[in-house]
């Protein structure tokens, strides 16, 4: 038998097994519910959903669809995920060079909470912040102002909110110092590559950043006001605030015991990362004069990307896979919201779920993309 053959057949056979395995929980699912009298299709997704939720970026209420549901669940998972993941890598990052600090002290530290928060369970940790941190607040007639404008209440944050005119132009602006700082980051390595020269960028940056915004509210007519919220007694026991901003607890809870268990991995990432380069790289930089903060930046941290970043994006698929635990506290995410309100109402176990698992594996995936993508595109080629 041909060699091409014998290593085709197996292939063929597995996917075979693969599609009769997947053939007959298909098959044996429609005869179920052929029985039962359930009928498959996702239409039910325009109908009324019929509950409301406490917690919502965008407009809804139990007059809205199932699919404008999904859509609420859906932002509130993506803002879980995406505050998570920044605090999560700015703390592990500071850790993980803590974890190196020659500092007795500072070093025993960062150890210490890498120690403690990666060993006890997600699920308890959000327990804690929920009931046990968050639940022991002041009631809102109660709370005192923190800076005269931030509430910290039992339940929840509330901040001022802005008020801008003439957002769309401030876009602009910000839009043109990311395309600006770009350029100049592209110039200055060209012509450190070409002449040896060096440009102030992080500074040029950072004025950029500033400037640019500033100037529409100079000449683009952009303004910015502040809402600050204000209690107000709506019986003898019962005051809310409005105005401003609120950050219900169950986001506070989540967010912090995300990222703070998160971090730790992150921080060992970074740990790891930073010892993969030789010796030899970090005598050679100090040789030449560098300061440690540039061995660092320049030498150090470029080199030991290529190791941090793989595992690092484990740490980030996870966080965001682990912010279904969100349920136990009852913070309207995709899991809570769609695939348990929605699916106890309309009974739609197969479409629901499948809607949500396909959500989940999306997300995943695109960050696996964009994390793969900066990967390549800060390893070292050889030429």
């Amino acid at each position: 038998m041909n060699a091409k053959i014998r290593k085709i057949i197996p292939q063929i056979l597995t996917l075979a097994v693969v599609a009769l395995i997947f053939g007959f929980f298909t098959i044996n699912a429609q005869t179920n519910m052929e029985n039962r009298g359930i009928e498959f299709g996702y239409g039910f997704l325009t109908q009324e959903s019929s509950f409301d939720v406490q917690f919502s970026l965008i407009e809804y209420d139990g007059s809205h669809s199932y699919a404008r549901a999904y859509l609420v669940g859906l932002l509130n998972t993506l803002l879980v995920a995406f505050i998570g993941i920044i605090i999560s890598t700015v703390l592990g990052v500071v850790i993980g060079i803590a974890r190196l600090s020659p500092n007795y002290l500072i070093e025993r530290t960062a150890a210490f909470y890498v120690e403690f928060f990666r060993n006890i369970p997600l699920l308890l940790q959000i327990f804690f912040w929920y009931f046990a941190a968050l639940r022991a607040l002041p009631l809102p007639q109660d709370a005192d102002a923190i800076l005269g404008v931030f509430f910290l209440t039992i339940k929840g944050l509330f901040v001022p909110r802005f008020v801008w005119e003439n957002l769309d132009i401030f876009f602009y602006s910000i839009l043109a110092a990311f395309i600006s700082i770009i350029v100049i980051k592209n110039y200055a390595k060209k012509l450190q590559e070409n002449e040896g020269k060096q440009l102030p960028v992080l500074s040029i940056s950072f004025g950029l950043f500033i400037i640019l915004p500033l100037i529409t509210f100079l000449i683009g007519g952009v303004s910015l006001s502040f809402e600050i919220p204000v209690i107000k007694q709506l019986s003898t026991t019962s005051f809310v605030y409005e105005g401003g901003l609120g950050i219900p607890p169950e986001l506070i809870a989540l967010t912090l015991a995300l990222a703070l268990y998160t971090a730790t991995f992150i921080a060992e990432c970074v740990r790891a990362g930073i010892q993969g380069v030789s010796k030899g790289q970090k005598e050679a930089a100090a040789s030449i004069g560098l300061t440690p903060n540039q061995v660092l930046k320049l030498v150090i941290m470029p080199q030991a990307l290529r190791i941090i970043i793989p595992p690092t994006t484990n740490q980030y698929l996870n966080l965001t896979k682990n912010s279904s635990l969100a349920a136990a506290i009852a913070y309207p995410d995709l899991v809570l919201v769609f695939a348990g309100t929605a699916l106890m109402q309309t009974g739609r176990a197969i479409e629901i779920v499948s809607i949500t698992m396909f959500t989940y594996l999306s997300i995943s995936l695109s960050i696996s993309i964009l994390m793969n993508w900066y990967n390549k595109r800060i390893a070292i080629t050889e030429k």
